[in-house]
């Protein structure tokens, strides 16, 4: 049962100071005080709209003439004063019309004074004898309260004002366009100190970042190119599938070039109306055109560039707009225009034709998982801040990680980590890389146990898995077995090639089905009946053992001839205009034949788990007793039983 994934890493030094950084870095100023010249006008324009509510509010208060307190109380007692209104500490009043002119008061008389703190029931007492009217408000907030109160709403506006005006800007300065920009780019400007990837954080890709530097190099100084008579690749494809580092070797170019890089995803090019991706693709490459030499990243290219009036109804007209763009501006560059466009995607068989042809994407560079040496070098890139204990060997961790990607293998070594630490452990040690692979592969053990009945069954079910694993010659190596759940699965049989294969011989292949069959053969062999649990093993096998007969010409009767039965279509509707390229006689001498194949592999393996019923038996009471067995664990068992066999 092997697993993996792939990655490859990125990034090393320098990224200088050229043409493209000096200019980013401008413009980042010029950002930063473009702001601050906004806040600060925000400021200026706030003391006004201050300074004009306090000139409108002195404008529109009444005209009071201001007594003291010793004048107001006088005009109590001579009979001037009609009506006062109490507020805290303010007195304000009418006088009447002997009070006017006793006093030297223009119309309409008003008045008023501050009472002092202790005055107060005195004064109301008083003003109650002689009979004055007298009305009470709450006392008023201080006046800088007032103002700010009444000019909260206007102050607001205003600050709404200047943070969408800064943020137009912005997004205006790195190609967004803001709200009302809908057909600018989208594109993240990358300074090469804003990207801490670099060539030498790029493990297992050599051949990748060979060709990558050379076209670096060629934008940093294009004049040894040119005087030999080369011309810059108009765009280099990245190819493989997810985790294999395209996006990573990207950002390790952004990290190493010493000039403007735009970063993209093709999905951002997609609009609900028709002709804004188009419009984005101009406004990129006129930005990359005006500071050439630049680099234009687009990630996931297949989100755009997939092919052309494909699928039911013709395609989709605002993707081809968009890739009719981006073909016709690859096809534009002038000849002094250094420009160069990278590209990914784990989908290039569902990329247009005319995207692919030389002149638009000249080089075509494909990433696959790791080979051994280059998982070691990946895994020493993913450890450096992780302290290993001296039990840990990465070539034995390299050599166990076989189909792993980039991605998986730094998934690993973070699982290794955290497991380490969940263990209170201060260095991570081979065990833990253990426990952290058996994640990966085999899925997290799940809590709820079996029945006794359910145990059994799988006992036997993963025993078979394993000794036909143990025996048969092409088998991939058997590593460990186990009865406890994990992921979706109930029992693992765990196995994994002993070297990286890339050509599978047929009786490798038949092996292979084998072991696939030896779980439900040992239920059958030894309950005289079967389960549900083999129902992934029959799948797979009845897969592989089709594209044997029907893509790899390993069936007499079908002959050396290529007769796919599936093709993984990409597009909703294509497979309606495909004709088969074979008959219906065709079509059930390949069913024949791959039900033929597997009846007569399944045959092979009965044979072989019941010659040695007595091994099967021990290998289940043992896995039974202990859940788990390790590969020497299971040759001790087997011991003195069998053969030796291969694992």
């Amino acid at each position: 049962m092997n697993q993996g994934r792939k990655q490859n890493s990125e990034e090393d030094s320098n990224g200088g100071p050229g043409r493209g950084r000096d200019r980013d870095g401008g413009d980042r100023d010029g950002a930063r005080n473009g702001v601050w010249e906004k806040w600060l006008i925000f400021v200026w324009l706030s003391l006004a709209i201050l300074l004009v509510l306090n000139w409108v509010d002195e404008r529109d208060r009444p005209a009071h003439t201001v007594l003291t307190y010793s004048e107001f109380l006088q005009a109590i007692e001579q009979g001037h004063v009609r009506q006062v209104t109490l507020r805290g500490q303010n007195v304000r009043g009418e006088l009447t019309e002997s009070g006017r002119e006793a006093l030297e008061v223009e119309e309409p008389g008003s008045f008023e004074t501050v009472r002092p703190e202790l005055a107060g029931e005195a004064l109301l007492q008083r003003l109650q004898e002689v009979d004055i009217e007298i009305a009470a408000e709450p006392a008023e907030p201080p006046w800088w309260q007032q103002m700010l109160i009444r000019a909260l709403p206007f102050l607001l506006l205003l600050a709404l004002v200047v943070w969408f005006w800064s943020r137009m800007q912005q997004r205006a300065m790195s190609g967004g366009g803001g709200p009302f920009g809908f057909g600018k780019s989208t594109a993240k400007r990358v300074k090469s100190e804003d990207s801490d990837t670099r060539m030498d954080d790029v493990a297992g890709s050599e051949n990748a970042k060979q060709e990558i530097t050379e076209v670096v190099e060629f934008l940093k100084d294009p004049s040894h190119f040119k005087e030999l008579g080369a011309q810059i690749p108009r765009g280099i494809l990245m190819m493989g599938p997810p985790g294999t580092g395209k996006t990573l070797l990207a950002r390790a170019v952004a990290g190493e070039a010493g000039v403007p890089f735009f970063s993209i995803t093709g999905s951002e090019f997609i609009e609900m109306f028709v002709g804004m991706g188009a419009s984005r693709v101009r406004d990129l490459f006129k930005q990359a055109k005006e500071e050439a030499p630049s680099v234009v990243f687009i990630d996931e290219l297949d989100a755009i560039g997939r092919s052309r009036g494909a699928g039911m109804g013709g395609g989709h007209d605002e993707r081809e707009q968009t890739l009719n763009q981006i073909l016709s501006e690859m096809d534009g560059f002038e000849g002094e225009e250094s420009v160069v466009v990278l590209a990914a995607t784990n989908r290039p068989d569902v990329l247009d034709k005319a995207l692919l042809r030389p002149g638009r994407f000249d080089r075509k560079i494909t990433l696959e998982n790791p080979h051994r040496e280059a998982r070691r070098d990946i895994l020493k890139v993913h450890t450096r801040s992780i302290p290993l204990a001296d039990d840990v060997d990465l070539d034995r961790v390299a050599a166990g990680t076989i189909g792993f990607s980039g991605a998986d293998l730094r998934n690993l070594a973070n699982e290794a980590a955290l497991f380490a630490g969940r263990r209170g452990l201060k260095q991570v040690d081979w065990a833990c890389f253990s426990d952290a692979r058996d994640r990966i592969l085999l899925g997290e053990t799940r809590e709820h146990g079996l029945s006794d009945r359910d145990r059994e069954i799988v006992a036997y079910h993963e025993s078979g898995h394993a000794l036909l694993a143990y025996l048969l010659p092409r088998a991939d190596a058997l590593e460990k077995v186990t009865v406890i759940p994990r992921g979706r699965a109930l029992g693992v049989t765990a196995q994994v090639p002993e070297e990286d294969r890339y050509n599978f011989s047929e009786s490798y292949l038949r092996d292979k089905i084998a072991v696939m069959f030896g779980g439900r053969l040992s239920e059958s062999i030894v309950f005289n009946e079967v389960s549900n649990g083999a129902e992934n093993d029959l799948r797979e096998a009845t897969r592989l053992a089709r594209r044997m007969v029907a893509h790899w010409g390993m069936s007499e009767r079908i002959g050396p001839v290529s007769l796919p039965q599936q093709q993984q279509e990409v597009f909703l509707g294509r497979e309606m205009g495909h004709q088969r390229e074979h008959g219906e006689s065709t079509a059930t001498a390949i069913d024949e034949e791959v039900k033929k194949l597997l009846l007569d592999i399944e045959a092979s393996a009965r044979e072989t788990l019941e010659k040695h019923r007595e091994a099967l038996e021990t290998l289940a009471e043992a896995l039974k007793e202990r859940e788990t067995l390790e590969v020497e664990e299971i040759r001790e068992v087997l011991k003195g039983r069998v053969e030796e066999g291969r694992a």
